[in-house]
């Protein structure tokens, strides 16, 4: 599973699988454009969204098929054995698993669901948050850097440990931002209600 802290991984993705003449074929789709939850702790609810133009100027020229994240590459784009997409629902795969026995292997544990979702990670170039109250945000990736692997995995990341450092960084930025500026307005609010007493203690009320 995910490793390396200074990529994001995300689970947003079911396999249909194909074979025809002994190609061996897995697609769907790594990533949409819809609003996802990311995190709730009952207190603090984040959702996510990919904005519809952040794939583009990506680094997409390398993108690997793994298993889990990990361990040998099972396809490529740079051998045209994993092709990528980007319409109008979001990222579409289609990759070639009939190459060697290590990817025939892996589309058998595919197609009896062993391994039932797909996964991808990446880095991002610019993203920022938007505070719908003080319980609920909505972060957008505006841009991706670069799209390193689709994977398929056996158990989906647990959504805020693997979102990345950059990311968990900058929620922690917002949530720290939200908290300063509700102090300021409790503040502000007990200043006015003060100015209110003094002023009917003034009055003689």
């Amino acid at each position: 599973m995910p490793i390396k802290n200074d990529r994001e991984y995300r689970n947003l993705g079911t396999f249909e699988i194909r074979e025809d003449d002994d190609i061996k074929t897995v697609k769907g789709y790594a990533s949409t454009f819809d609003t996802y939850e990311l995190w709730n702790d009952g207190d603090l609810i984040l959702h996510e969204r990919i904005a519809r133009d952040a794939f583009e100027g990506a680094d997409m020229s390398d993108v690997v098929f793994l298993r889990d994240h990990t361990g040998a590459v099972l396809a490529r784009t740079k051998n045209g054995s994993v092709k990528l997409t980007v319409d109008n629902r979001g990222l579409y795969t289609e990759t070639d698993l009939s190459l060697t026995e290590a990817s025939r292997n892996m589309y058998e544990d595919i197609q009896v669901g062993n391994y039932s979702q797909m996964s991808f990670s990446f880095v991002v170039a610019q993203d920022h948050i938007d505070w719908l109250d003080d319980r609920n945000a909505v972060r957008t990736i505006d841009k991706i850097k670069k799209l390193y692997d689709v994977s398929a995995v056996a158990f989906p990341a647990n959504p805020y440990t693997d979102i990345g450092l950059s990311a968990r960084s900058l929620f922690d930025g917002a949530i720290e931002q939200r908290e300063a500026e509700r102090l300021l307005r409790e503040k502000a609010e007990r200043k006015r209600k003060a100015l209110q007493l003094r002023i009917r203690l003034m009055k003689g009320e």
